[in-house]
Protein backbone atom coordinates (compact mmCIF):
# COMPACT_ATOMS: atom_id res chain seq x y z
CA UNK A 1 0.00 0.00 0.00
CA UNK A 2 2.91 2.13 0.90
CA UNK A 3 3.92 2.25 -3.14
CA UNK A 4 0.08 3.06 -4.09
CA UNK A 5 -0.13 6.01 -1.07
CA UNK A 6 3.60 7.19 -2.91
CA UNK A 7 2.05 7.15 -6.33
CA UNK A 8 -0.89 9.47 -5.22
CA UNK A 9 1.36 11.82 -3.17
CA UNK A 10 3.68 11.99 -6.27
CA UNK A 11 0.96 13.63 -8.25
CA UNK A 12 -0.40 15.73 -5.47
CA UNK A 13 3.17 17.07 -4.35
CA UNK A 14 2.40 20.64 -5.44
CA UNK A 15 -0.76 20.75 -3.45
CA UNK A 16 -0.89 22.55 0.36
CA UNK A 17 -2.19 19.85 1.83
CA UNK A 18 1.20 17.62 1.19
CA UNK A 19 3.48 18.13 3.65
CA UNK A 20 7.14 17.26 3.65
CA UNK A 21 6.41 15.14 6.81
CA UNK A 22 3.51 12.99 4.34
CA UNK A 23 6.33 12.54 1.35
CA UNK A 24 9.25 11.15 3.55
CA UNK A 25 6.91 8.68 4.59
CA UNK A 26 7.56 6.55 1.24
CA UNK A 27 11.24 5.84 2.83
CA UNK A 28 11.58 2.23 4.86
CA UNK A 29 14.20 2.56 7.55
CA UNK A 30 14.16 -0.76 8.51
CA UNK A 31 17.18 -3.02 7.61
CA UNK A 32 16.97 -4.71 4.48
CA UNK A 33 14.87 -7.40 3.83
CA UNK A 34 12.41 -9.60 2.26
CA UNK A 35 10.42 -8.82 4.53
CA UNK A 36 10.09 -5.20 4.22
CA UNK A 37 9.03 -6.03 0.59
CA UNK A 38 6.20 -7.53 1.99
CA UNK A 39 5.25 -5.34 4.52
CA UNK A 40 4.93 -2.86 1.66
CA UNK A 41 1.72 -4.59 0.18
CA UNK A 42 -0.74 -4.84 2.45
CA UNK A 43 -3.64 -7.94 2.19
CA UNK A 44 -1.38 -10.73 1.53
CA UNK A 45 -3.80 -14.07 0.97
CA UNK A 46 -0.64 -16.49 0.54
CA UNK A 47 1.65 -17.85 3.55
CA UNK A 48 5.71 -18.15 2.47
CA UNK A 49 7.61 -21.30 2.81
CA UNK A 50 8.18 -21.88 6.27
CA UNK A 51 11.97 -22.02 5.83
CA UNK A 52 11.94 -18.60 4.63
CA UNK A 53 10.94 -17.47 8.39
CA UNK A 54 8.63 -14.65 6.31
CA UNK A 55 5.10 -13.19 7.58
CA UNK A 56 2.71 -12.20 4.93
CA UNK A 57 -0.73 -14.19 4.42
CA UNK A 58 -2.12 -17.57 6.05
CA UNK A 59 -2.85 -20.30 2.96
CA UNK A 60 0.05 -22.32 2.01
CA UNK A 61 -0.40 -22.35 -1.74
CA UNK A 62 2.85 -22.71 -2.11
CA UNK A 63 2.74 -26.54 -1.73
CA UNK A 64 -1.14 -26.89 -2.90
CA UNK A 65 -1.25 -30.37 -3.96
CA UNK A 66 -4.33 -29.46 -6.50
CA UNK A 67 -1.76 -27.75 -8.39
CA UNK A 68 0.75 -30.23 -8.01
CA UNK A 69 -2.20 -33.15 -8.80
CA UNK A 70 -2.39 -31.12 -12.10
CA UNK A 71 0.82 -31.49 -13.24
CA UNK A 72 0.54 -35.41 -12.95
CA UNK A 73 -2.12 -35.62 -14.81
CA UNK A 74 -0.53 -33.44 -17.46
CA UNK A 75 2.99 -35.21 -17.52
CA UNK A 76 6.09 -33.37 -17.54
CA UNK A 77 6.39 -29.29 -18.41
CA UNK A 78 10.18 -29.34 -19.24
CA UNK A 79 10.02 -27.26 -22.10
CA UNK A 80 6.26 -26.61 -22.32
CA UNK A 81 4.62 -23.39 -22.92
CA UNK A 82 2.20 -22.59 -19.74
CA UNK A 83 -0.18 -20.20 -19.37
CA UNK A 84 -1.95 -18.93 -15.62
CA UNK A 85 -5.07 -17.44 -15.42
CA UNK A 86 -4.72 -15.40 -11.87
CA UNK A 87 -1.95 -16.10 -10.11
CA UNK A 88 -2.88 -14.08 -7.26
CA UNK A 89 0.40 -13.95 -5.52
CA UNK A 90 2.77 -16.12 -7.62
CA UNK A 91 2.65 -19.13 -5.39
CA UNK A 92 0.92 -20.97 -7.80
CA UNK A 93 3.34 -19.85 -9.64
CA UNK A 94 5.96 -20.72 -7.88
CA UNK A 95 5.12 -24.82 -7.92
CA UNK A 96 4.81 -24.65 -11.66
CA UNK A 97 8.13 -22.56 -12.20
CA UNK A 98 10.10 -25.71 -10.76
CA UNK A 99 8.88 -27.98 -13.12
CA UNK A 100 10.81 -26.62 -15.62
CA UNK A 101 8.56 -24.79 -18.63
CA UNK A 102 9.75 -23.18 -21.27
CA UNK A 103 7.56 -20.38 -20.95
CA UNK A 104 5.03 -19.10 -18.22
CA UNK A 105 2.49 -16.83 -19.08
CA UNK A 106 0.80 -15.41 -15.62
CA UNK A 107 -2.09 -13.08 -16.35
CA UNK A 108 -3.66 -11.18 -13.04
CA UNK A 109 -5.67 -8.35 -13.41
CA UNK A 110 -5.56 -7.30 -10.01
CA UNK A 111 -3.24 -4.27 -9.82
CA UNK A 112 -2.14 -4.76 -5.85
CA UNK A 113 -2.10 -8.96 -6.60
CA UNK A 114 0.19 -8.42 -9.62
CA UNK A 115 2.38 -6.41 -7.19
CA UNK A 116 2.42 -8.97 -4.72
CA UNK A 117 3.28 -11.46 -7.56
CA UNK A 118 6.48 -9.50 -8.32
CA UNK A 119 7.80 -9.47 -4.47
CA UNK A 120 7.03 -13.06 -4.51
CA UNK A 121 8.97 -13.46 -7.82
CA UNK A 122 11.73 -11.81 -6.35
CA UNK A 123 11.84 -13.26 -3.10
CA UNK A 124 11.48 -16.88 -4.28
CA UNK A 125 13.42 -16.87 -7.30
CA UNK A 126 10.95 -17.20 -9.63
CA UNK A 127 12.56 -17.43 -12.85
CA UNK A 128 10.78 -18.95 -16.03
CA UNK A 129 7.89 -16.96 -15.34
CA UNK A 130 6.95 -13.34 -17.04
CA UNK A 131 3.71 -11.78 -14.78
CA UNK A 132 1.47 -9.37 -17.01
CA UNK A 133 -0.69 -6.74 -15.56
CA UNK A 134 -4.08 -7.02 -17.60
CA UNK A 135 -7.63 -8.56 -18.44
CA UNK A 136 -6.97 -12.38 -19.69
CA UNK A 137 -10.21 -12.00 -21.75
CA UNK A 138 -8.11 -9.67 -24.14
CA UNK A 139 -4.84 -11.52 -23.88
CA UNK A 140 -7.07 -14.68 -25.20
CA UNK A 141 -7.76 -12.92 -28.24
CA UNK A 142 -4.00 -13.08 -29.50
CA UNK A 143 -3.09 -15.95 -31.74
CA UNK A 144 -0.82 -17.23 -28.89
CA UNK A 145 -0.94 -21.42 -28.56
CA UNK A 146 0.05 -23.06 -24.38
CA UNK A 147 0.31 -26.51 -23.64
CA UNK A 148 -2.03 -26.32 -20.66
CA UNK A 149 -3.68 -23.70 -19.15
CA UNK A 150 -4.41 -23.13 -15.48
CA UNK A 151 -6.90 -21.07 -14.28
CA UNK A 152 -7.35 -21.89 -10.55
CA UNK A 153 -9.58 -19.55 -8.72
CA UNK A 154 -10.97 -18.08 -11.53
CA UNK A 155 -13.90 -19.14 -13.57
CA UNK A 156 -16.47 -18.30 -10.52
CA UNK A 157 -15.54 -14.76 -10.66
CA UNK A 158 -15.81 -14.29 -14.15
CA UNK A 159 -19.05 -12.25 -15.50
CA UNK A 160 -19.28 -14.22 -18.51
CA UNK A 161 -17.54 -17.80 -17.32
CA UNK A 162 -18.42 -20.09 -20.07
CA UNK A 163 -17.44 -17.36 -22.84
CA UNK A 164 -14.23 -17.32 -20.71
CA UNK A 165 -13.67 -21.32 -21.03
CA UNK A 166 -14.73 -21.15 -25.06
CA UNK A 167 -11.82 -18.64 -25.50
CA UNK A 168 -9.34 -20.48 -23.09
CA UNK A 169 -9.95 -23.58 -25.02
CA UNK A 170 -9.10 -22.27 -28.61
CA UNK A 171 -5.19 -21.59 -26.84
CA UNK A 172 -4.46 -24.48 -24.78
CA UNK A 173 -5.07 -28.02 -25.62
CA UNK A 174 -5.27 -29.25 -22.29
CA UNK A 175 -6.53 -27.30 -19.05
CA UNK A 176 -6.85 -27.59 -15.47
CA UNK A 177 -9.64 -25.64 -13.27
CA UNK A 178 -10.19 -25.19 -9.59
CA UNK A 179 -13.70 -23.74 -9.59
CA UNK A 180 -17.30 -23.16 -7.12
CA UNK A 181 -19.93 -24.45 -8.80
CA UNK A 182 -23.49 -24.60 -8.46
CA UNK A 183 -25.55 -27.68 -7.72
CA UNK A 184 -28.54 -27.65 -5.90
CA UNK A 185 -28.30 -31.50 -3.81
CA UNK A 186 -25.57 -29.94 -2.56
CA UNK A 187 -26.32 -26.00 -1.88
CA UNK A 188 -29.89 -26.43 -1.02
CA UNK A 189 -32.54 -23.65 -0.73
CA UNK A 190 -31.77 -22.13 2.88
CA UNK A 191 -28.29 -23.12 2.54
CA UNK A 192 -26.22 -19.87 4.16
CA UNK A 193 -23.52 -20.49 0.90
CA UNK A 194 -26.72 -19.31 -1.13
CA UNK A 195 -26.61 -15.77 0.63
CA UNK A 196 -24.16 -13.78 -2.12
CA UNK A 197 -26.69 -15.12 -4.92
CA UNK A 198 -29.41 -13.31 -6.04
CA UNK A 199 -31.95 -15.72 -7.16
CA UNK A 200 -31.19 -14.59 -10.92
CA UNK A 201 -30.74 -17.60 -13.34
CA UNK A 202 -30.00 -16.68 -17.15
CA UNK A 203 -29.66 -19.42 -19.07
CA UNK A 204 -26.93 -18.09 -22.31
CA UNK A 205 -25.64 -20.58 -25.67
CA UNK A 206 -22.00 -21.00 -25.83
CA UNK A 207 -20.58 -23.07 -28.59
CA UNK A 208 -23.65 -24.23 -29.23
CA UNK A 209 -24.10 -25.97 -25.64
CA UNK A 210 -27.35 -24.19 -23.19
CA UNK A 211 -25.69 -23.52 -20.06
CA UNK A 212 -27.23 -22.07 -16.59
CA UNK A 213 -25.47 -18.91 -14.97
CA UNK A 214 -26.61 -18.02 -11.34
CA UNK A 215 -25.70 -13.91 -10.53
CA UNK A 216 -24.12 -13.63 -7.36
CA UNK A 217 -22.61 -10.35 -5.88
CA UNK A 218 -19.71 -9.43 -3.73
CA UNK A 219 -21.74 -7.68 -1.02
CA UNK A 220 -18.65 -4.93 -0.49
CA UNK A 221 -16.34 -7.63 0.21
CA UNK A 222 -14.31 -6.29 -2.79
CA UNK A 223 -13.42 -2.92 -0.36
CA UNK A 224 -10.81 -5.00 1.44
CA UNK A 225 -7.24 -5.05 0.61
CA UNK A 226 -7.16 -8.72 0.19
CA UNK A 227 -9.96 -8.95 -2.14
CA UNK A 228 -8.39 -11.49 -5.05
CA UNK A 229 -12.00 -11.76 -6.71
CA UNK A 230 -13.41 -10.73 -10.16
CA UNK A 231 -13.40 -7.01 -11.84
CA UNK A 232 -17.36 -6.85 -11.60
CA UNK A 233 -19.30 -7.27 -8.48
CA UNK A 234 -21.90 -8.93 -10.89
CA UNK A 235 -20.60 -12.50 -11.42
CA UNK A 236 -21.78 -16.03 -12.55
CA UNK A 237 -21.16 -19.24 -11.22
CA UNK A 238 -21.53 -22.11 -13.82
CA UNK A 239 -24.16 -25.52 -13.03
CA UNK A 240 -21.88 -27.95 -11.84
CA UNK A 241 -23.18 -30.42 -14.66
CA UNK A 242 -22.94 -27.47 -17.10
CA UNK A 243 -19.20 -27.11 -17.10
CA UNK A 244 -18.69 -30.66 -18.05
CA UNK A 245 -20.53 -30.28 -20.62
CA UNK A 246 -19.41 -27.65 -22.01
CA UNK A 247 -16.05 -28.65 -21.92
CA UNK A 248 -17.31 -31.33 -23.80
CA UNK A 249 -18.60 -29.34 -26.45
CA UNK A 250 -14.98 -27.18 -26.65
CA UNK A 251 -13.14 -30.76 -28.02
CA UNK A 252 -12.13 -32.19 -24.58
CA UNK A 253 -12.72 -35.66 -24.95
CA UNK A 254 -10.43 -36.91 -21.65
CA UNK A 255 -11.94 -35.24 -18.73
CA UNK A 256 -11.07 -36.03 -14.70
CA UNK A 257 -12.54 -34.35 -11.68
CA UNK A 258 -11.02 -35.03 -8.22
CA UNK A 259 -11.16 -32.79 -5.20
CA UNK A 260 -14.94 -32.21 -5.48
CA UNK A 261 -16.35 -31.26 -2.19
CA UNK A 262 -19.54 -29.98 -1.70
CA UNK A 263 -19.19 -29.35 1.60
CA UNK A 264 -17.12 -26.65 1.25
CA UNK A 265 -17.12 -23.38 3.34
CA UNK A 266 -17.30 -21.19 0.31
CA UNK A 267 -19.68 -23.19 -1.60
CA UNK A 268 -18.94 -26.70 -3.36
CA UNK A 269 -16.00 -27.03 -5.45
CA UNK A 270 -13.82 -29.17 -7.90
CA UNK A 271 -10.58 -29.67 -9.64
CA UNK A 272 -11.15 -30.60 -13.60
CA UNK A 273 -8.28 -31.53 -15.81
CA UNK A 274 -9.20 -31.95 -19.25
CA UNK A 275 -7.01 -32.50 -22.53
CA UNK A 276 -7.80 -32.59 -26.29
CA UNK A 277 -6.34 -36.14 -27.14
Amino acid sequence: MRILNFLRRAFKADTPETTSEDFFDQYEARIPSDQNAIDALSGWNSAFPLDKNLVAGDHHLYADPRISWAVDQFGSLAGRDVLEVGPLEGMHTFILNGHAPAQLDAIEANRLCFLRCLVTKQILGIDRANFYLGDIQQWLDKDRQYDLAIASGVLYHMPDPGEFLRKLSLRANSIYIWTHYFDETAMPEGDLRRGAFSGNVEVREIAGCKVRYYERHYWSADQNKSFCGGMKDTHFWMHKDDILTLLGKLGFNEIIVEHDQPGHSGGPCYSIFCRKS
